[in-house]
């Protein structure tokens, strides 16, 4: 088996110029997690989940640890304080954020496969221990030609399996 025979080829995508708050509204549609993203020549520029958008509306910086030293204690404690305003916060990281183009919050560094890898490189990234990785986008040429998702190779291994 290789990554042609498990590859989904009509994916869909979002341009790297899309606002944020039209990607966010396509994968509110969707039952997927993330979308690639190409640019004006179909080519792969990265790969855009919720992960990314978690990090854009829960910055980490709410968070402040105030060291306190009372007397009689020879060390100081820190106490963590929550500046967030929960809800409010996120309605003005939406508005903040929605108009940015995708391409900035975007990941990069997208581990990619050729048309003719095998299954043991799909496992090797989908497995991968440092990189939660869901789907593995089909690169021929730069351009995008396929995705193969986790649940793809699970379903084929297990038909093979099945079989044998």
């Amino acid at each position: 088996m290789e990554a042609r025979d498990l590859m989904t080829s009509d994916v869909e995508t979002v341009r790297e110029d899309e606002d944020v708050s039209e990607v966010l509204r396509k994968l509110a549609r969707r039952k997927f997690t993330g979308f690639p993203v190409v640019d004006e020549h179909d080519h792969l520029v990265g790969v855009v989940t919720q992960r990314d958008f978690v990090e854009l509306f829960q910055p980490k910086d709410r968070s402040v640890w105030i060291p306190i030293g009372l007397p009689p204690f020879l060390e100081s404690l820190d106490y963590h304080v929550d500046l967030s305003w929960d809800e409010l916060e996120t309605e003005l990281d939406l508005l903040q954020n929605a108009g940015r183009p995708v391409r900035e919050v975007m990941t990069e560094d997208v581990l990619t496969v050729s048309p003719d890898a095998d299954v043991d490189d799909l496992l090797a990234i989908l497995a991968h221990d440092d990189r939660d990785v869901n789907r593995v986008p089909v690169v021929e040429d730069g351009k995008l030609v396929g995705i193969v998702t986790r649940e793809d190779l699970l379903r084929a291994l297990h038909a093979e399996r099945s079989t044998a």
